[in-house]
């Protein structure tokens, strides 16, 4: 019998069970449909010794000095701030948008203050922000809208932004200063050895049970638990009660090339040309040395796996149904992403599992503290 059958071996369904197993003593099942764990975060070695990341990049950033001491018992770490540049108009310019952005793209000579001025004239006024594209044309006008938002956003959405939820581009900053690192969190590195060495360190536990290549449907009834939970999309759990949630997927081109380098920064976004959306050259994240390098396209899709659920208000309302029937099942837990139908960091996930282990353990506490109680009142001989 184990204590808790765990579905998904990425972030939060690897958090949990290293928690429940090392700081709880539980006995857990941890299975993936995938033939690995680590979920998107996966990396291997490909045939030319690169280390390259299978699902797209992943950056790891956090402000949490929590999540990055947690993470931190699993691995090393390798310093790394994240660059991007977007191809507009034939030229690389950085991304998000800042002072050599405006400067190199209209050939103007601001500064600081001047680009600030610049923004709030050409900056449209709107009086409730509800849309991505609010948030843009409210900050930067509607040209560098045009330029560098609204077709990167149509071709990762399958959307307009002006039907997306302000969260989406929200996350990016504009900056009046030359700052063009693509985040400025306190802690920005990369795992030393690799997300997946990472994850194999976390999952080093006799108590924890791995079991790949294997859906949840395909142990349901074979293998006695006690606890769920749930790391996959919760409307698949609910077998599509209410209908499908809509979730955005991606598929990739992975490239090896015989130069050093192919182009300056790891990340290059092309909002307005080609199919796909960024090109990564993955030496940049790892820090290897070779006369060789990998790089892969991202081509996003309304078809394959669920990577991004997609916040728009129709989609709340309908994972708000999914939510209120979970809600009535105190035995299985939904954590990550897909299970809440949220658009997380890596970080934020960690910090997710991290708080449900928590409420598990103190709700394992309150109930031992019970029996304890009661088995103490049964030794109690009735007064007479």
């Amino acid at each position: 019998m184990y204590d808790y059958l765990i579905v998904g071996a990425g972030f939060a369904g690897s958090v949990l069970a290293e928690r429940l197993a090392n700081e709880g003593g539980k006995k857990v099942m941890l299975l993936d449909r995938r033939s690995h764990i680590g979920g998107n975060a996966y990396d291997f070695y490909d045939d030319h010794g690169l280390l390259i990341h299978k699902y797209g990049p992943h950056i790891f950033h956090t402000n949490s000095p929590d999540v990055f001491n947690y993470l931190s018992r699993f691995t090393r770490w390798r310093p790394y701030q994240h660059k991007v540049l977007a191809q507009v108009t034939g030229k690389l310019l950085p991304i998000p948008i800042n002072l050599d952005t405006v400067n190199k793209l209209y050939g103007h000579n601001f500064n600081s203050e001047q680009l600030a001025q610049y923004f709030a004239s050409i900056g449209e006024k709107i009086d409730t922000i509800r849309t991505s594209e609010d948030v843009v044309v409210s900050q930067v006008g509607r040209d560098l809208y045009e330029k560098f938002f609204r077709g990167y956003t149509r071709k990762q959405w399958g959307v307009d932004p002006s039907q997306l939820d302000k969260s989406v581009t929200s996350r990016i900053p504009v900056r009046t200063n030359q700052d063009d690192r693509y985040f400025t969190d306190e802690y920005q590195y990369m795992p030393l050895h690799g997300y997946t060495r990472m994850f194999e360190n976390m999952l080093d536990n006799k108590n924890i049970h791995i079991l790949l290549n294997t859906d949840y449907q395909d142990v349901e009834g074979f293998v006695p638990y006690k606890e769920l939970i749930f790391t996959g999309p919760v409307d698949e759990y609910f077998d599509y009660c209410y209908g499908k949630l809509p979730y955005r997927s991606l598929h990739f081109k992975h490239v090896t090339l015989n130069e050093e380098w192919h182009q300056p920064v790891a990340v290059v976004n092309f909002p307005n040309d080609h199919a796909y959306t960024r090109v990564t050259e993955y030496k940049y994240l790892t820090g290897q040395k070779s006369d060789k390098t990998s790089i892969t396209y991202e081509f996003p899709s309304a078809e394959g796996d669920p990577y991004y659920p997609i916040p728009r208000p129709e989609n709340a309302e309908l994972y708000r149904r999914y939510q209120s029937l979970a809600e009535d099942m105190p035995h299985v837990h939904f954590a990550g992403r897909l299970g809440t139908y949220r658009y997380y960091n890596m970080d934020q996930v960690v910090a997710q599992a991290l708080t449900l282990y928590k409420k598990l353990a103190l709700r394992t506490s309150a109930a031992e503290t019970i029996k304890r109680t009661n088995g103490q009142r049964k030794k109690v001989s009735p007064a007479g």
